[in-house]
């Protein structure tokens, strides 16, 4: 995000020597992204960052995933998975490869364990619920239809204000915008469905107390992805000023501007974020197609390099009428099988001036392998809902 902030007490050089009111100086971190090559943050701390006093094996929940085979398209319904009312730590694990994976969590009201995910970046949909999240760059308030985004390694827990139902895209690598909205210089252009007006990022320093904390941490081995529980001497919130373009934000799909046309427009007009091996994209509430002979819904297509995800979130999908897709639902669409709406939604949305639809979609370029939670909650019967029948 090459939208500059300075938030809190960050002295007039960088690099040089910066002290509290008593004198004491203040360690500068550099929390950089490719190798001193793309976006960064100095951060200011009280204490130092390095500082831990034990590190010991986390077990992460249940990552195990299975491919997709014998191919066919799969209906997971997320409303019907049990999970624990921790954000970090009772995510079940619904589709992922290589490039990405999507977790999903219900949670309560008690805060999260802190978490740092040096994996990739997170980009959280907030399906319902509100509250904030803690980060050691201040805190970021959440509510229904918010894009959360965390930067690779940045510590933070959630603290939820109501039970919060959390779809989480976990990167490994980074989330940012399409390019092709972003000046060379890296400004949101006018052509882009949103502004940096609509990014929301932390306004003050959030300076806890404390020593001897932990932290879970989500890293990368030769053997995968494991856990690390690292406590620290000091509370890791101790950052009295930084300033930069890397900083954890959230976007609210109502902000979106839908962009339509006189036939059918692709899914890249819709699209939100970009990431290595996938896209995110957001099928709102619009005024439709207005040719003559419009067909409002999708035509039948074959995307022959993707995935395609979509997350069902509110009105009625008018492509998916008849299929048993509801709210809740996620329709995992694979590469190699030619998908579009049932056959009675095309006649039926004839003439359609307006859709009243909420969906998030991921469409990744690997293959994606269903997880442990994908399969708990998967309907048996959505491969064969065009036929009507199965042999």
């Amino acid at each position: 995000m090459a939208y500059y902030r300075s938030v809190g007490d960050v002295p007039r050089t960088r690099h040089t020597q910066h002290r509290d009111a008593e004198g004491r100086l203040l360690p500068e971190e550099l929390m950089g992204e490719e190798g001193f090559s793309s976006d960064s943050s100095l951060l200011h701390h009280r204490g130092v960052p390095s500082a831990v006093v034990a590190s010991e094996v986390w077990t992460l929940p249940d990552q195990a995933r299975v491919p997709n085979h014998p191919l066919k398209p799969r209906h997971l319904r997320l409303h019907e998975l049990v999970t624990g009312p921790d954000a970090v730590t009772d995510r079940r694990l619904v589709l992922g490869n290589g490039d990405v994976r999507i977790s999903y969590v219900v949670t309560g009201t008690e805060p999260s364990a802190y978490h740092r995910d040096a994996v990739g970046d997170e980009c959280v949909f907030v399906e319902s619920g509100s509250g904030v999240v803690e980060t050691v760059l201040g805190v970021v308030p959440y509510r229904a239809g918010d894009y959360v985004v965390l930067p690779r390694a940045t510590t933070h827990r959630w603290v939820p204000a109501e039970p919060s139902s959390l779809y989480c895209i976990e990167a490994s690598g980074h989330v940012a915008p399409p390019k092709r909205y972003l000046s060379r210089y890296g400004q949101l252009l006018e052509h882009a469905p949103y502004s940096e007006r609509d990014l929301h990022g932390p306004d003050e320093p959030f300076l806890v107390e404390g020593t001897d904390v932990e932290v879970l941490v989500r890293h990368r081995t030769s053997a995968g992805i494991v856990g690390t529980r690292l406590v620290h001497a000091t509370h890791p919130f101790d950052v009295v000023g930084w300033d930069g373009c890397l900083y954890p934000y959230t976007l609210n799909i109502e902000d979106f501007m839908p962009i339509t046309g006189k036939v059918h427009q692709p899914p890249p007009v819709h699209q939100v974020f970009e990431g290595h091996g996938f896209v995110v994209c957001n099928f709102l509430p619009r005024k439709v197609d207005y040719h003559p002979l419009a067909m409002p819904v999708p035509y039948y297509h074959s995307n022959v390099d993707s995935d395609e995800v979509m997350l069902y979130v509110a009105g009625d999908y008018e492509a998916r009428k008849g299929s048993g897709i509801g709210l809740g639902s996620v329709s995992l669409h694979p590469g190699g099988h030619a998908h579009g709406p049932q056959p009675a939604a095309i006649e039926a949305s004839l003439g359609a001036e307006r859709f009243e639809e909420t969906a998030v979609m991921v469409d990744t370029f690997a293959p994606l392998e269903l997880g442990e939670g994908g399969l708990a909650c998967e309907d048996p019967d959505y491969a064969w809902s065009w036929a009507g029948r199965r042999l």
